[in-house]
């Protein structure tokens, strides 16, 4: 099971990074940018969940290039990946940390850095 703790140690192996706060949770940048959040649900994303079961443990969001790569991520059915509501016509998908595989979160992480990194940043560095 992973932990924002993990997430906070995939990303001080990136370059450039800064760890602070959005919306009151821990939030990891590039360049001024956020990449990854934690992100709780809302009394209202709980509602939208209705009869279906609610992922619990921690969630992370995560950037995406653009909603081709989200579609993409998200048909692949990773255990772990999803999205909500609030989420459509935004390039994000979340996470839920007890589930997702050590070597997805990592691919995840990193792929969410290359989408908000500066051109010249990311040109340094290569996908693993």
């Amino acid at each position: 099971m992973a932990t924002y703790d993990d997430v906070a140690r995939l990303v001080a192996e990136l370059p450039e990074t800064a760890e602070g706060t959005r919306y009151r949770g821990r939030a990891w940048f590039v360049a001024g940018k956020a990449f990854v959040w934690e992100r709780p649900f809302s009394k209202a994303d709980v509602t939208r969940f209705g009869e279906d079961p609610v992922p619990d443990g921690p969630i992370l969001a995560v950037s995406v290039d653009d909603l081709g790569e989200k579609e993409a991520l998200l048909a692949e059915a990773r255990p772990g990946f999803f999205t909500i509501p609030h989420f459509d016509g935004y390039p994000a998908v979340l996470v839920q940390l007890d589930v997702v595989s050590p070597a997805h979160l990592a691919e995840a992480v990193e792929d969410a850095w290359f989408a908000k990194a500066p051109t010249g940043l990311a040109g340094r560095r290569r996908p693993v």
